[in-house]
């Protein structure tokens, strides 16, 4: 059973011209424990909702697991911030490549063990289907109007498993990691095929973000955001198509443009004079 997700805050808000006393809706953060085979595995910091999904989505990202029928047993006590796993075949977990670690709300440390796992388990991804600009924008629209719980807050981020027909799932969490483990999670409990799905994403495109696309299967990832640098090299060499600032009427097009219907085989007009 997950904790509340929201929490009130008595606060002073200032208007510009005076100082109001209001009560507040603030983002609640837990810290969750998984223990794996009887072994401490790592600490992450999230919203304490959707936390089988979260554990299945980051045993997955981290090479744990391929398939959630991997996990013989699955058990969250969410009142002390324990997830207890055991694996059906134990000896998965090499333990030259992993140690324990705290991974915080924002970015993570998951440089540690980053080179290992990443190269085990993201996929290069082959899926030809494509997507209209109208449809980014619908999405990520989608996504936004969605997520009652950064209207109430502000604090958290927000992924969504879309088709090219709406949005289907959206997970929250206060790190935008997270919420993409939830996504992964649910994919592999209910088995979600993912060659003609994308993911709408509320934040930057980090290298670590594009990885857990990767990882997650899909081949198109929508943010308002910016992408970095090792994030466009990364989607170049894993064949994800990279949109970010989706904002207004445009949005701009980072990597394997041909899965944007218009850009195909279409000269691109340059900017430079």
């Amino acid at each position: 059973m997950s904790k509340e997700i929201t929490t009130s805050q008595n606060i002073v808000r200032y208007n510009g011209q005076s100082f109001i006393e209001e009560e507040d809706d603030i983002a609640v953060e837990s810290a969750l424990t998984i223990m794996l085979n009887g072994e401490e595995f790592a600490t992450m910091v999230c919203t304490p909702s959707e936390l089988e999904e979260l554990v299945v989505g980051f045993l997955a990202s981290e090479g744990m697991i391929r398939t959630f029928q991997d996990i013989k047993n699955l058990h969250i006590d969410a009142e002390t911030g324990f997830a207890y796993v055991d694996l059906v075949n134990p000896n998965k977990v090499e333990k030259n490549f992993h140690s324990k670690r705290f991974i915080g709300s924002c970015c993570g440390k998951g440089r540690q063990f980053y080179f290992q796992n990443d190269v085990k388990t993201a996929k290069t991804i082959m899926t030809r289907f494509t997507i209209t600009p109208e449809q980014c924008h619908k999405l990520m629209k989608q996504m936004q109007d969605g997520s009652s719980h950064f209207q109430q807050t502000g604090g958290v981020h927000n992924a969504a498993l879309c088709s090219i027909d709406g949005v289907v799932i959206s997970r929250t969490d206060i790190g935008r990691h997270n919420a993409l483990d939830k996504l992964f999670g649910y994919c592999l409990i209910h088995r979600i095929p993912l060659k003609d799905k994308i993911i709408a994403f509320s934040g930057r495109i980090s290298s670590e973000v594009l990885l857990k696309a990767a990882k997650i299967g899909v081949g198109i990832i929508l943010s308002k955001s910016a992408p970095t640098n090792l994030a466009i090299n990364l989607a170049e060499e894993l064949g994800i198509t990279a949109v970010g600032f989706i904002r207004g009427k445009g949005f701009n097009v980072y990597t394997h443009q041909d899965r944007i219907q218009g850009l195909e085989n279409k000269p691109i007009q340059s900017s430079c004079m």
